[in-house]
């Protein structure tokens, strides 16, 4: 679930506050700690996730051989994720999370601010072209904040453009990731993966963007100079 959509009703934001506040002490701290800890974690976030998501796909597609390979293609989308997440170094690992999240939070602002057209209303009503660009806008930012942060000085450069360029794609590629989880909602008649989550609805609603997100950073790291 995107931050685009809006929040349900002023009772449930208390609710959802306190579940986000909870979500990032345990996160932060399994990824303070590192490990086992932060790899079990993840096995853990990752298996609930591909749990919801296939009980979205047999209940959109049914028992037949499109839900078989719906469900194979899940677990490869959630597994290669997770690989990732286990696998980045740290700082890099924080930037991902810190560019979803602006993702996120510049699509919220300004979809709300600006409204307009929407991109795709008959997946997912809430979302529009100006939130697209507001989350690119914001993410862009805070990649290229992360890099002037890692050089130690702002100097305009074609790694400044570069950084902030990638971290607008990130933001599409993590749209992307909300459509996904959004059309397959549809399809199955669903408004939440699942209840897990007071206020937020299930593990797959919150982290639909940082998937493809976490997929593609993994090459792109492996390809930045060393």
């Amino acid at each position: 679930m995107s931050a685009t959509e809006p929040v349900k009703n002023n009772s449930d934001l208390p609710v959802r506050v306190a579940s986000a506040i909870i979500m990032l002490v345990i996160a932060g701290g399994a990824l303070w700690f590192g490990g086992w800890l932060w790899y079990g974690f993840v096995a853990l976030v990752a298996g609930a996730c591909f749990f919801e998501l296939a009980r979205l796909v047999r209940k959109a597609f049914g028992s037949g051989l499109r839900a078989t390979l719906g469900v194979l293609a899940g677990a490869a989308y959630v597994g290669l994720a997770g690989l990732s997440l286990v696998n980045l170094p740290t700082g890099v690992l924080l930037g991902v999370i810190l560019v979803v999240i602006g993702t996120d939070v510049g699509a919220y602002f300004s979809g709300r601010a600006i409204g307009g057209p929407k991109i795709a209303p008959t997946i997912s009503p809430s979302k529009t072209w100006a939130g697209l660009v507001g989350g690119a806008l914001l993410a862009g930012t805070v990649s290229m904040s992360l890099f002037v942060y890692n050089v130690g000085a702002l100097t305009l450069s074609v790694m400044l453009i570069i950084a902030f360029l990638i971290g607008a794609a990130l933001a599409v590629v993590a749209q992307c990731g909300d459509f996904l989880e959004s059309w397959l909602k549809r399809k199955a008649g669903q408004k939440d993966s699942s209840t897990l989550i007071p206020g937020h609805g299930g593990v797959f609603d919150r982290i639909d963007g940082l998937l493809p997100v976490a997929i593609a950073a993994m090459p792109l790291w492996a390809l930045h100079p060393a």
